[in-house]
């Protein structure tokens, strides 16, 4: 029939762990802290400088320390740039809504909007 176990099994259960979880909290701060990080590379590849900053200041609350901030500009084409950063930002707001967090939601939506606004420029400055 059926004999109990009498040694220690290698499984565990779950409140048994001896590594540390994060919060859904702590996920979503680290998600965003990302999130935004990689906008700033792009904002700073575009040269927007004051733009830049105020996502700096973002990072540096969720993060605790001011973020690395990108080195140098690549060349890159400026409409390449504005469409990843406006992936970039609509990113940051959906993560930035689900953690509730309005400072970083705004700031996210406005980048999105200048983003856009960028794109429809150079199009039309681009149009025959």
């Amino acid at each position: 029939m059926y004999e109990p176990i009498r040694s220690k099994t290698v499984q565990s259960t779950a409140g048994e762990s001896d590594f540390p979880h994060r919060t859904r909290e702590e996920e979503l701060d680290i998600q965003l802290a990302g999130h935004l990080a990689a906008l700033l590379a792009v904002t700073d590849e575009l040269g927007l400088g004051a733009e830049a900053e105020r996502i700096a200041e973002q990072i540096a609350r969720l993060r605790g320390t001011p973020p690395v901030r990108h080195a140098g500009r690549t060349g890159a084409d400026p409409s390449d740039l504005h469409r990843r950063a406006l992936a970039l930002a609509g990113r940051a707001l959906v993560v930035a809504a689900s953690r509730a967090d309005t400072a970083a939601a705004i700031l996210a939506a406005e980048r999105m909007d200048a983003h856009t606004a960028a794109l429809r420029d150079t199009r039309l400055v681009g149009a025959p």
